[in-house]
C-alpha cells in the first residue's frame, strides 16, 4: 500500500533541508498506515536517535511543536500563524477561565498586551530538544480543568516576566518585561520550578525550599509540621532541623525516661510527605537534619535503610548530618566521640550547645562547650568511637544515597549575617544556608473568655531560586546583561510571591534571600574543550565563579541603590566589608567593595548552585555543576521512554564527556572548592562513587571535601542505589 504523508509533508521537507547530516533515507519508514501522524513522526525520528546523528531529537521535537500548535490553534478558533499574535485574547480567555490570575490582564493596558505579543519570537521553539519540549510541555505549560495544555511555551516566558515585573515603575516596565523574556527565551537562564510552573496562575507559590527549625515542645513539633503540611501542598520542598528535639530517654517536666526522641516526630513528618501531594504532582518532599552529637544519631542514620525494625523507618525522608570541624578531627585522628542529649545540655550546663561554633578553624566556641560538657560529670554522655558513627553514615549513603553532610563550623563562618542569628541545617537540596531559628508559640487568656495566640516569629528560611545556562550564556558572551536582570527577577520573586506561612514570609523580607545558580557546567567543558579531571578545569571553575559572583554582587548593589538595602543589612559581613576580606577578596574586587560600601546591598544572601536537573532537561543541557551520568540513555518515567544523548555530542566533544562513575571524585571536590570561595551559600554537590568503593576511599572523600572547605555535600550517587529526583529546587 502507498504511504501518504498528509499536513505534515511541508514540515518535512523543511526539516530535511535544515538537518542536511542526517541520514533521511527511507523516511518515513512503513508503519502500515496510509497515512503517517505527527506521533508517528515523532516516534520514528527517536527511533533514529544514536550517538552519531544526536540531532534526531531537534526533528522530532519539531514534529511535537506542530502538534502543540495544532492542537492551540484548534482551542483557540485561529490558523496556526496567527496563534501567538492573539497574545491579549488569550490572556483574557485564560483570565476569564480562570487559569490565569486576574492581576495580569488588570495590570498590563491592551496596549502593554499589543506591544508585548510583538516581542514573542515562534522561532524560539526551535532551540528544544524533545525531551526538553515535552517536560515543558508535560510539567509546565497552564492546563485546563480538564488537563488539555491551553498554552504555548513563548506564551509561558512572557507571562512569568509580567507577573515578575508588574510592580516596577510603569516608565521602564515594559522594558525589564521584554529584558526578562529575552533572558528566559533565548534559554540563557531558567527561573526555578515552582516559579516556572506556577508564575501568573491563579494557585500555587513562587518559591522552591523553605527551612525551618523545629522547636522542643510539643506545641512547636506539631506547629512546625503544620507548617511544612501547608508549605508543601503548594510545591516547596521542605528542611527541618531536628537538634533542639530531646532524645530517647530524655525526662519530660522533670520525669525521667519519658521522651520517645527524635524519631516519632520523623515519623509524623514522614506520614505528612505521603499524604499532603504537591498540587497534585507528586508527594511532598521534606529533609531532617540532625547534629552528630546527639544521642539519637545511630537510629536517625538508619531510618532511611531498607532492613531492620520497619516501625523505625522512614523511607520518604531525606537526611541530612550537621557535623563540626572536631568531629571531622576525631574521625581522622580515631578517637572517640561524645554523645549528649540537647534537652539536658540546656538544663545543666545553662546553654545550647547547637548555638556554638568555631569561629576560626581549630578554635572557636563549639569545642570550648563540647569539652566543658564532656567533663561535667552531672551530664549524661554516651562515648563511641567517632570512626563508628562515620561507618554508619557511609553504610547509609551507599544504600540509599543519605545522609547529606553538612559542615556546620564552615557554613557559620562564612555566613554574611552571622550577626542576626545561626544556620544549623539546610534544605532538601543542601544548597541554601541562611539564618534559623525556632518560631514560638503563647497563648492568653483573656477575661472575656478568648484565648489570644501570639506567635514570635523565628527565621524560616525561604529559597528563591534561578540558575544561568552555562553553555548558552558563556559561548554568546551575555553574562553582563543577563546577571543584572536575573538579579531584579529574583528579588520581585520576594515581593509578588504568597506565602501561607507568616513567618517565611517575614523572614523573606528582612534578608531578601536569593539563590543564583548555575548548570551546564560540563555541557561548557565539552564545548570549550576542557578535560574534567584537569588542572585546567579547576582554574576555569575558579575563574568564571569569581566573574558571576562579582556581576551578582554588582547587580544586587545596583539594586539597593534603585530601592534600599535589606533591612538585615547593618552589621552584616556585607557593610563591614569583613564577606570579602575572609574570602581573600582583593586584587580586582576594589570597584565592587566600593560600591557596596556606598549603595550597601539588596540582598543579604545571593548565590547557590542547585540540582536544577528538571529545568537543565527543558534547556537541553547538562544539571548543575555535575558530570554526565553517561553520553547515551533514555530518560524513564511513568508514561514515556525518550532515548537521550549528551548535549552537543559530537567527534569533537565526545572526548571530553567522561561519565560521572568513572571520574575520580578528587578532581570534582578540587572544582567544587574553587567555586565555593565565591558563593555566599552553598552548592548542590554530588559524589558519585562505584558500589565496589572501599571504605577507606570514600572516608578520603569525605575527608577531603572537608578540608577543601566544602560546606556541604548532597547525595552518594553509588552504582547499585536508585535515588529519586529532587524537583523543588530545580531552576
Amino acid at each position: 500500500m502507498t504511504k501518504t504523508i498528509t499536513y505534515h509533508s511541508e514540515l518535512t521537507e523543511q526539516l530535511i533541508a535544515e538537518f542536511p547530516n542526517l541520514t533521511w533515507t527511507n523516511w518515513p519508514q512503513e508503519t502500515g498506515n496510509t497515512t503517517v501522524t505527527l506521533k508517528d513522526m515523532q516516534q520514528q525520528a527517536l527511533d533514529r536517535m544514536h550517538t552519531e546523528e544526536p540531532d534526531w531529537t531537534y526533528v522530532a521535537a519539531r514534529y511535537r511543536l506542530k502538534e502543540l500548535y495544532e492542537t492551540i490553534a484548534a482551542e483557540r478558533f485561529c490558523e496556526v500563524r496567527e496563534a501567538y499574535e492573539r497574545f491579549p485574547e488569550t490572556l483574557r480567555y485564560l483570565t476569564n477561565e480562570n487559569i490565569y490570575s486576574h492581576e495580569l490582564e488588570a495590570g498590563y493596558s491592551e496596549e502593554e498586551q499589543r506591544e508585548l505579543a510583538k516581542t514573542l519570537d515562534p522561532d524560539l521553539d526551535k532551540q528544544f530538544t524533545f525531551l526538553g519540549l515535552h517536560t515543558f510541555i508535560d510539567r509546565y505549560l497552564a492546563k485546563s480543568q480538564d488537563n488539555k495544555t491551553v498554552e504555548l511555551p513563548q506564551e509561558r516566558f512572557m507571562i512569568i516576566a509580567m507577573v515578575l515585573m508588574q510592580h516596577e515603575p510603569k516608565n521602564v516596565r515594559l522594558t525589564l518585561v521584554k529584558e526578562a523574556y529575552w533572558a528566559m527565551a533565548n534559554l540563557y537562564m531558567t527561573v526555578a520550578t515552582p516559579t516556572l510552573a506556577n508564575a501568573g496562575k491563579t494557585h500555587g507559590q513562587l518559591s522552591s525550599c523553605f527551612i525551618d527549625t523545629m522547636g522542643d515542645s510539643l506545641r512547636g513539633i506539631f506547629d512546625s509540621t503544620t507548617d511544612a503540611a501547608t508549605l508543601s501542598k503548594n510545591g516547596g520542598g521542605i528542611g527541618i532541623y531536628l537538634g533542639k528535639v530531646r532524645s530517647k530517654g530524655s525526662s519530660i517536666k522533670g520525669f525521667k525516661g519519658n521522651s520517645s526522641g527524635v524519631l516519632p516526630w520523623m515519623k509524623q513528618l514522614n506520614n505528612t510527605a505521603v499524604s499532603v501531594d504537591q498540587l497534585g504532582q507528586r508527594q511532598g518532599a521534606i529533609a531532617v537534619y540532625l547534629d552528630v552529637w546527639h544521642k539519637d544519631i545511630f537510629s536517625f542514620l538508619d531510618a532511611k535503610l531498607n532492613n531492620g525494625d520497619e516501625r523505625k523507618r522512614t523511607h520518604d525522608l531525606f537526611t541530612g548530618v550537621s557535623l563540626p570541624d572536631l568531629f571531622m578531627e576525631k574521625v581522622e585522628a580515631r578517637e572517640a566521640w561524645c554523645l549528649f542529649d540537647p534537652h539536658e545540655v540546656r538544663q545543666t550546663m545553662g546553654f545550647s550547645l547547637e548555638d556554638c561554633y568555631d569561629e576560626e578553624k581549630g578554635a572557636g566556641s563549639f569545642r570550648e562547650k563540647y569539652e566543658v560538657c564532656v567533663n561535667n560529670p552531672k551530664l549524661s554522655r554516651e562515648e563511641v568511637p567517632a570512626i563508628d558513627i562515620m561507618k554508619r553514615i557511609m553504610i547509609s549513603q551507599l544504600e540509599t544515597g543519605t545522609p547529606y553532610m553538612f559542615y556546620r563550623d564552615e557554613a557559620n563562618r562564612m555566613n554574611p549575617n552571622s550577626h542576626r542569628g545561626m544556620i544549623y541545617g539546610s534544605n532538601l537540596c543542601t544548597e541554601i544556608m541562611q539564618n534559623m531559628s525556632e518560631t514560638t508559640v503563647t497563648e492568653e487568656k483573656t477575661k472575656d473568655g478568648t484565648i489570644l495566640i501570639t506567635k514570635t516569629a523565628g527565621d524560616y528560611v525561604v529559597c528563591n531560586l534561578s540558575s544561568i545556562n552555562l553553555a548558552k550564556a558563556i559561548p554568546d558572551d551575555v553574562l553582563k546583561r543577563l546577571i543584572p536582570i536575573q538579579v531584579r527577577m529574583l528579588d520581585n520573586v520576594i515581593d509578588v510571591n504568597r506565602l501561607e506561612v507568616p513567618q517565611a514570609k517575614l523572614t523573606n523580607e528582612k534578608y531578601r534571600g536569593i539563590g543564583l545558580g548555575t548548570y551546564g557546567w560540563h555541557h561548557l567543558l565539552a564545548l570549550t574543550g576542557i578535560r574534567w579531571e584537569s588542572e585546567e578545569a579547576v582554574a576555569f571553575a575558579d575563574e568564571l565563579y569569581e566573574t558571576i559572583a562579582r556581576l551578582t554582587i554588582q547587580a544586587s548593589a545596583n539594586l539597593a541603590k534603585e530601592k534600599g538595602s535589606y533591612p538585615a543589612y547593618k552589621g552584616s559581613d556585607w557593610e563591614k566589608g569583613l564577606y570579602f576580606t575572609k574570602r581573600g577578596l582583593d586584587l580586582h574586587w576594589e570597584s565592587t567593595i566600593n560600591m557596596v560600601k556606598q549603595s550597601g546591598l539588596r540582598n543579604g544572601y545571593l548565590m547557590a548552585v542547585a540540582p536544577n536537573s528538571s529545568t537543565a532537561i527543558l534547556a537541553g543541557t547538562t544539571a548543575s555543576i555535575d558530570p554526565i551520568y553517561r553520553k547515551e540513555y533514555a530518560e524513564e518515567k511513568k508514561n514515556y521512554r525518550i532515548p537521550v544523548t549528551a548535549p552537543d555530542l559530537s567527534s569533537e566533544t565526545t572526548w571530553f564527556y567522561k561519565a560521572a562513575h568513572e571520574i575520580d571524585q578528587h578532581w570534582s571536590i578540587r572544582q567544587n572548592a574553587a567555586r565555593q570561595r565565591y558563593i555566599d551559600q552553598g552548592i548542590s554537590f554530588n559524589l558519585y562513587v562505584k558500589n565496589t568503593i572501599k571504605a577507606k576511599d570514600l572516608l578520603a572523600l569525605h575527608l577531603h571535601a572537608w578540608k577543601e572547605g566544602l560546606k556541604t555535600t548532597y547525595y552518594v550517587r553509588s552504582t547499585s542505589s536508585e535515588i529519586e529526583e529532587c524537583d523543588s529546587c530545580a531552576s
